[in-house]
């Protein structure tokens, strides 16, 4: 993979770019897990209004900052 990603991501693999409903609203767990992952990074929350695909990107950076999911 390009984006020097894991196989074992799974189907999250694919760039938030290209994702065919990237420019939706984030989703409820997406929001909650966010909320989770800035906490432990001493952030404060993100703003609600955040597409799936940002969400994500979000999601990646914070898990390379706090060392979960990984």
């Amino acid at each position: 993979m390009s984006d020097n990603r894991s196989d074992a991501a799974g189907p999250a693999a694919k760039d938030p770019d290209d994702w065919t409903t990237g420019d939706e609203p984030m989703t409820g767990p997406q929001q909650s897990y966010l909320q989770t992952l800035a906490q432990q990074a001493g952030e404060e929350p993100p703003k609600d209004d955040l597409t799936k695909a940002d969400a994500s990107r979000l999601i990646d950076e914070l898990q390379e900052r706090t060392g979960r999911g990984r």
